[in-house]
């Protein structure tokens, strides 16, 4: 099992940033996938961005420029660092672990831009 812990989420006014953290532990697969995923009301959820074990990014066309994913592998850690946030950024972001054919899922971690 792999278990997976967000932090960093908070209210934020339009332009600011944020960074979110998400560690992961258990029986983690060396090859894997990190990624964040966000859920705003009333919609889907949808990929914010993701990085691969050898550290090629994937990013929406709706983040790309304001948003960098990174990881730590020796933590077994990604980050997210949002920049220029604006309203249509407010969500529930997820962490994910793809990794031996299976989904692994955070608990989620609310992100509210607004002034």
């Amino acid at each position: 099992q792999v278990q997976l812990v967000e932090s960093g989420g908070g209210l934020v006014q339009p332009g600011g940033s944020l960074k979110l953290s998400c560690a992961a532990s258990g029986s983690i697969f060396s090859v894997n996938t990190m990624g964040w995923y966000r859920q705003a009301p009333g919609k889907e959820r949808e990929l914010v961005a993701a990085i691969f074990s050898g550290g090629g990014t994937n990013y929406a066309n709706s983040v790309k420029g304001r948003f960098t994913i990174s990881r730590n592998n020796a933590k077994n850690t990604v980050y997210l660092q949002m920049n220029s946030l604006k309203p249509e950024d407010t969500a529930v972001y997820y962490c994910n672990l793809f990794g031996g054919l299976m989904h692994y899922w955070g608990k989620g971690t609310l992100v509210t831009v607004s002034s």
